[in-house]
């Protein structure tokens, strides 16, 4: 039960306490530094959990459920820390917002669906939106740690705003999906 790719999948839910504590304090560049790293490293464990998982024939139940679990809370952490320090204000708070419910919508859809025996396999649009989003989630902490370049902000914000169309747009795709299968 647990094999490197499930301990791997647990490390990045045990290091999420460790990167908001780094994030705390918007003020403290080398602090968003060591969070920008961790993050970096949370990113290649979630590359090389499923890597191993597949290549190695030892995909799991466990995995299966704690995988997106860990990439939910990693995200969901962030972009709370990232609002509360203030790293996204204003206009940008629409963006984060329809990350987070879509990210709370698709896994109530998906434990709905469960019981019913449908599975909402990820497309390949979804993958580019999670990839945009922890792009610019990476970015924003980046920026934290590199205030006067603030070019890594902007360019981050942008990566955002596009995480969030492409979570509009996969998010009505499952939504499509699970109408099908309700009363």
């Amino acid at each position: 039960m647990l094999t490197l790719p499930n301990l791997l999948t647990l490390s990045r839910i045990v290091a999420v306490p460790l990167l908001v504590a780094f994030l705390w304090w918007p003020q403290w560049a080398a602090g968003y530094a060591i969070a920008f790293a961790l993050y970096c490293l949370m990113g290649i464990t979630d590359y090389f959990d499923g890597y191993l998982a597949r290549s190695n024939g030892a995909v799991s139940r466990l995995g299966m459920f704690l995988d997106p679990i860990a990439d939910k809370i990693m995200v969901a952490a962030v972009i709370l820390m990232l609002v509360g320090t203030r790293d996204i204000v204003g206009v940008h708070l629409v963006a984060a917002l329809v990350i987070l419910l879509r990210e709370i919508a698709v896994s109530g859809l998906r434990e709905f669906l469960a019981p019913l025996h449908v599975s909402m396999p990820v497309s390949k649009l979804a993958k580019w939106k999670t990839t945009l989003q922890l792009v610019s989630l990476g970015g924003l902490i980046l920026a934290g740690a590199i205030p006067h370049e603030a070019w890594i902000q902007v360019t981050s914000l942008a990566a955002l705003w596009g995480a969030a169309v492409l979570t509009l747009i996969t998010g009505w795709d499952y939504l499509c999906v699970g109408l099908k299968h309700m009363d």
